[in-house]
C-alpha cells in the first residue's frame, strides 16, 4: 500500500478503481447476517449491512468498486469528484469510506459503465 494521499487531484489521479468480484445488497438486518456482512453501520432505524446479494434476493443488486488509493481520512475532494462524475453519466452510487480506501457501490448492470467513467476521470486528473 502506498503513502497516504490528501490532495483531491492526487487522490483522483491515483485512485485506480478495481471492480470486486461478486454482488452485494444493502439491507437492514439482524445479528444473523453480521458474520457475512462486508460492512455495517448502526442507524436509528436499525443496523444497516452490506451483504452478499444472495442473502437478500429482494434487494437491489450492487457491485463494489474499490478505489485503490490510500486516501487520507481528512482528504478533500475524492468522494465529490467520483460522485459527480458518476452522476453526470446517470449512474447512482453509494460511497462507503473505510480506513484505507473508499468503496463505490453501483447498480450491478451499470458496473462496467461506472468503471469506464472512473478510469476516464483518473486519466484526466493524472494529466493535470
Amino acid at each position: 500500500m502506498g503513502p497516504v494521499v490528501r490532495g483531491g487531484r492526487e487522490m483522483v489521479a491515483g485512485m485506480s478503481p478495481r471492480l470486486l468480484d461478486g454482488s452485494y445488497a444493502f439491507v437492514t438486518g439482524g445479528a444473523d447476517l453480521l458474520p457475512d456482512a462486508l460492512a455495517m453501520f448502526r442507524e436509528a432505524e436499525g443496523m444497516s449491512l452490506v451483504v452478499p446479494a444472495a442473502l437478500a434476493p429482494e434487494a437491489m443488486e450492487m457491485r463494489c468498486i474499490t478505489l485503490e488509493v490510500n486516501s487520507a481520512l481528512d482528504g478533500v475532494g475524492l468522494t465529490a469528484a467520483v460522485a459527480t462524475a458518476l452522476a453526470g453519466a446517470g449512474i447512482p452510487c453509494n460511497m462507503v469510506a473505510a480506513h484505507h480506501h473508499d468503496h463505490v457501490f453501483v447498480p450491478a448492470p451499470l458496473a462496467d459503465h461506472a468503471m469506464a467513467v472512473l478510469r476516464a476521470l483518473q486519466a484526466e486528473a493524472a494529466r493535470g
